[in-house]
């Protein structure tokens, strides 16, 4: 039988969920996390898909880890804690196409991809599901241009390595960019705020009006 789990790479712990999960097969749950734990310690701070595979007569059982979710690589290459709740209002991120096939390289042994440049398609998707840009551009500009063969040279060699004075023009499009996005967010936000108080106002004083004592003739 198998057992599929996300774990907390090298940070898996006892707990009703595992117990749940472990429990119809018999198998001692110490020794699971210790196992686990071991084989996804290169992992850590991420969400990694594991599974067991579990022999219900001996008890005995392997260990299968997979490369975890590309929003968790992605959120530990730009050391995001969550993705863009307004992905068209405010971006979390600017990657390079380098660092999308880095990403893709590390996925692609459980992908169904059939070749690389299929896998940075795929991770570039999530990009544009977490609010990431690539290369100073929605993730979904450079999917089109990843179609028109732009970064053929790139995803063929495999480069994984962003060059450091591109790097920089990236950092400073985004902090920009970010800067005015947060301006525009604060202001809808106070705006909404505003409105919000409006209305609350409004239904208080229809509230007054029909608690308020009738006037005598």
């Amino acid at each position: 039988m198998q057992i599929k789990i996300l774990a907390e790479g090298g940070k898996m712990s006892p707990g009703p969920a595992l117990s749940q999960k472990l429990g119809p097969a018999g198998i001692n749950m110490g020794k699971v996390i210790s196992e686990v734990n071991e084989a996804t310690k290169d992992f850590k701070g991420l969400k990694v898909p594991v599974v067991l595979d579990v022999d219900p007569k001996t008890k005995e059982f392997s260990v299968q880890v997979f490369s975890p979710p590309a929003s968790e690589l992605l959120k530990k290459e730009f050391k995001l804690e969550k993705a863009s709740g307004i992905q068209k209002k405010l971006n979390v991120g600017n990657a390079s196409i380098e660092q999308i096939i880095s990403v893709a390289k590390q996925k692609m042994p459980n992908m169904l991809a059939k070749d690389l440049k299929a896998a940075v398609k795929s991770v570039i998707g999530t990009c544009t599901s977490m609010g990431i840009l690539v290369e100073s551009k929605p993730a979904s500009v450079v999917g089109t241009e990843i179609d028109k063969g732009k970064y053929d040279k790139e995803i063929n060699e495999g480069v994984t390595e962003t060059p450091e004075e591109k790097r920089k023009q990236l950092d400073s499009f985004y902090k920009e960019l970010r800067d005015d996005q947060d301006k525009k967010v604060k202001v809808e936000e106070k705006a909404k705020e505003a409105e919000a108080e409006k209305k609350a106002e409004k239904a208080e004083k229809a509230e007054d009006k029909k608690t308020a004592p009738a006037k005598k003739k």
